[in-house]
């Protein structure tokens, strides 16, 4: 049985075969092929080389910024050198550290008595954060400073430095996947009530664990204004 999945420059494609499974996944130009089956991965590699032009990296170490590291322990995901890069490119090298991503006793606000920043250095630094979240599910919360991606103020703009700096203190912070001996699947939900002093609506998040191990989370602004706890 074959299964494809695509998504502009992402395509997703694994089959299935009694108990064996093989995944390709291609991204523009880079590609990871893994499965079960080492000589069946073997016998597809090189069917794509006489096809195209393939340089081979052998194990998986670097993909799309995320480093993947293999041990005893379990494979650590990380992206270690994107958030040096990124503190380097924001200049957020000489300053103090910040023992939390945001303020735990500060809200979000229009911030119209704040002054303006440069718009398009504020989107590109949301944008990367947003990245970012992708192996640091610890700062997703902090992606509701997209929402003035359209008219960043400074009070925003601080938010987003306060996040660097929490980044600057933890930057080897990472994911580990390892075997647990289930594979029970888990689900935490919260969502706190009219958070968002803006609009009073409410954020809900939450996260899912196959077998013990991490493998989604989301943090998202409902449409509507929340009336009622029903």
């Amino acid at each position: 049985m074959d299964y494809r999945q695509s998504n502009g420059d992402h395509t997703l494609f694994f089959k299935h075969f009694r108990n064996e499974i093989s995944i390709l996944l291609v991204y523009v130009d880079d590609m990871i092929l893994t499965g079960d089956d080492l000589l069946k991965i073997e016998m597809l590699n090189d069917k794509l080389s006489a096809c195209f032009k393939i340089k081979r990296l052998e194990n998986l170490k670097y993909f799309l910024g995320i480093e993947i590291a293999d041990s005893r322990c379990g494979i650590f995901l990380s992206q270690l050198k994107y958030i040096l890069n990124l503190l380097k490119q924001t200049e957020t090298s000489g300053n103090k550290l910040a023992t939390t991503p945001i303020d735990p006793d500060g809200k979000l606000v229009q911030g119209e008595d704040s002054p303006p920043v440069d718009r398009g250095r504020y989107q590109r630094l949301i944008g990367k954060l947003i990245y970012l979240s992708h192996t640091r599910p610890n700062i997703t919360y902090t992606i509701r400073l997209s929402q003035f991606i359209h008219d960043p103020r400074e009070v925003h703009n601080a938010a987003a430095r306060r996040v660097l700096l929490y980044l600057k203190g933890t930057p080897s912070y990472n994911l580990l996947f390892r075997p647990h001996g289930h594979t029970n699947v888990e689900i935490f939900i919260d969502v706190d009530y009219a958070g968002s002093i803006v609009d009073k609506r409410s954020t809900s998040r939450y996260c899912s664990f196959l077998g013990g191990n991490l493998i989604t989370w989301h943090n998202k602004k409902q449409l509507v204004v929340s009336r009622s706890s029903a």
